[in-house]
C-alpha cells in the first residue's frame, strides 16, 4: 500500500512538470510605419503653449479632463452605463470559465459512503435457506483524473486564461469608448447650446429690424419688397431657433442614455466657453505606443490563445493517461466499519492510445488556421489604430489654422454688415446688401462655434485613440 502511494505521488509530481507542445509565441512585427507622418497636415499646432503631456495608458481620464463638472458626469456614466456593466459581467464570466479549466489540472477528490441490505430467497441461496446480507463502506478517492503528461489540459487552461485577459482588455476598450463618447456628447451639448443662444440673439435682432422696417413701411419710407425681405430673415431665424431647441433636447437625451440616468442640470454646460479645456497631449515619436491600446492587447491575447490551442491539438495525438483510485473501509456490519482489518483500497490507471481518428488531424488543421486568422485580426487592429491616430493628427495639425481663418472671416463679415447697414441708412445701397451681410455673419458665427467644438473633440479623440482613459 505504501508503495502504491509513493507511486501515485511520483506520477503527480511528474505530471505537473510535463512538456508542452504549443509553439513558442513571438510578437509579430507591427505592419505600420515606425514613426508618424511629418508632412504639413501633421505638424504640431503653432498656437499651442506649454509642455504637452506624453500620452500613455497610465494617463488617467481624471488627469486629462480638468473640468470638474465633466468629471462628475463621467463618474455617473462609469457607474450606471449598461453597456459597460455588461462588459464587466462578461469579464466575470470569462474569469469563472478560466477557473473551471484550470481546475481540471487537479484531481477531483470525493468522499463516498454507501450501505446495502439484501435478502436472498432460499431457492437462490447457496445454503438452501433464506439469507439476509449487509454491506457498508466509506471511501475517499479520485475518479478518472487525467494526468497531463503532454500538456493538453495546461494548454487549454492557457487558452482560457488568454480569453479571460482578452475579455478584460475588451472591457477597458469599452470604458475608453464610453469616456470619449460621454465627453463628446457633453461638448456637443455645450456647442449646440451656444448656437441656440446665437440663434435666439439673431432672431431678436432680425425681429427688431423687421419691426423698424414695418414702421418705415407704414409711413411710406420703404416699399413692400424691402419689408418682405426683412420678414424672410425673421422667419428663417425663427426656424433656426426651433431647430436648435430640438437639437439641444436631443443632445441631452443622448447624454442621458450614455449616463444611464438623467444628468443633473447643475452639471450641464452653458456653452463651450464655460468648459475647462482638457490637458494638452502629444502622440510621441514612435507608433509603438499603439501596442498598448486595449483593443490591440485584446487581439494579441487572442493570438496567444490560438498558439495554446495548437498545443492542445498536438497533445491529442499522444496517449491519454487517467487514474482512478480510492482508499477506505468496508464491512458486512455497520459497527465494524472502522475496526482493524476493514481497510480497502483500489488503484486503476488507464491508458488510451490513439490509433486512428481523422477528426484529430482536422482539429489540428483548424487550430493552425485559427492562428492565422488571429494573426490577421491582430495586424488589422494595429493598422486600424494607426489610421485612427493619423486621421486625428491630420485634423489636429490644421484645426488651428481653420479657426484662425474663420475668426478672420467673422471679423470681415461683421465689418461688411456694419458698412452695408450704414450705406443703406444713407440711401446709397438697397436693403438686399444688408440681408446678404446678415446671413453671411450668422453662418460665419455658426462656423466658428463648430470649429471650436471640432478642436476640443479632436483632443478627446486623440486621447482615446492613443489608449488613454481606461481608469
Amino acid at each position: 500500500m505504501n508503495r502504491n502511494l509513493f507511486l501515485l505521488l511520483g506520477v503527480i509530481v511528474f505530471s505537473l512538470g510535463g512538456c508542452s507542445l504549443a509553439p513558442e509565441y513571438k510578437r509579430p512585427e507591427a505592419p505600420i510605419p515606425a514613426d508618424w507622418s511629418s508632412t504639413a497636415a501633421y505638424r504640431e499646432p503653432e498656437a499651442s503653449t506649454g509642455t504637452p503631456v506624453q500620452v500613455v495608458p497610465e494617463l488617467r481620464w481624471r488627469e486629462f479632463f480638468a473640468d470638474e463638472r465633466l468629471q462628475k458626469i463621467l463618474e455617473i456614466a462609469l457607474s450606471n452605463n449598461r453597456d459597460l456593466r455588461l462588459a464587466a459581467l462578461t469579464v466575470e464570466r470569462a474569469r469563472a470559465l478560466y477557473g473551471i479549466q484550470r481546475a481540471q489540472l487537479l484531481p477531483t477528490v470525493d468522499a463516498v459512503g454507501s450501505g446495502s441490505r439484501e435478502r436472498v430467497p432460499a431457492d437462490l441461496s447457496s445454503t438452501g435457506s433464506a439469507v439476509i446480507s449487509e454491506k457498508y463502506g466509506v471511501n475517499l478517492g479520485i475518479t478518472s483524473w487525467e494526468i497531463d503528461f503532454f500538456g493538453r489540459i495546461r494548454n487549454l487552461k492557457d487558452r482560457a486564461l488568454e480569453e479571460y485577459l482578452a475579455t478584460d482588455q475588451a472591457r477597458s476598450s469599452a470604458q475608453i469608448s464610453l469616456v470619449s463618447a460621454v465627453a463628446g456628447a457633453y461638448l456637443a451639448l455645450a456647442a449646440d447650446r451656444e448656437v441656440l443662444t446665437l440663434a435666439r440673439s439673431t432672431m431678436e435682432t432680425q425681429q427688431a429690424a423687421y419691426d423698424l422696417m414695418q414702421k418705415r413701411y407704414d409711413v411710406g419710407i420703404v416699399n413692400e419688397l424691402e419689408l418682405r425681405r426683412s420678414q424672410t430673415q425673421v422667419d428663417a431665424a425663427r426656424g433656426d431657433l426651433a431647430r436648435y431647441i430640438q437639437q439641444v433636447a436631443k443632445d441631452e437625451n443622448a447624454l442621458n442614455l450614455l449616463l444611464g440616468s438623467p444628468a443633473p442640470s447643475n452639471l450641464l454646460p452653458v456653452d463651450l466657453s464655460s468648459v475647462i479645456l482638457p490637458r494638452k497631449i502629444s502622440p510621441g515619436m514612435s507608433s509603438e505606443v499603439l501596442l498598448l491600446r486595449p483593443d490591440i492587447l485584446q487581439a494579441e491575447h487572442r493570438l496567444k490563445g490560438a498558439y495554446a490551442n495548437i498545443g492542445a491539438a498536438r497533445a491529442a495525438f499522444f496517449p491519454r493517461i487517467s487514474l482512478t483510485t480510492a482508499i477506505g473501509t468496508a464491512s458486512a456490519d455497520l459497527s465494524g466499519l472502522f475496526k482493524d482489518g476493514s481497510s480497502t483500497w483500489s488503484f486503476a490507471p488507464r491508458v488510451a492510445i490513439p490509433i486512428f481518428d481523422a477528426r484529430t488531424w482536422s482539429a489540428y488543421r483548424v487550430t493552425k488556421v485559427d492562428r492565422e486568422i488571429a494573426l490577421a485580426q491582430y495586424e488589422k487592429a494595429i493598422q486600424t489604430a494607426f489610421r485612427e491616430v493619423a486621421d486625428t493628427l491630420a485634423e489636429r495639425g490644421t484645426i488651428d489654422q481653420q479657426i484662425a481663418a474663420q475668426q478672420s472671416l467673422v471679423h470681415a463679415v461683421a465689418e461688411t454688415y456694419r458698412l452695408s447697414n450704414k450705406r443703406y441708412a444713407k440711401g446709397i445701397d438697397s436693403y438686399l446688401g444688408v440681408l446678404d451681410a446678415q446671413r453671411s455673419l450668422y453662418a460665419a458665427q455658426q462656423g466658428i462655434i463648430a470649429l471650436r467644438l471640432a478642436r476640443l473633440a479632436n483632443q478627446v479623440m486623440l486621447y482615446a485613440v492613443l489608449g488613454g482613459g481606461s481608469e
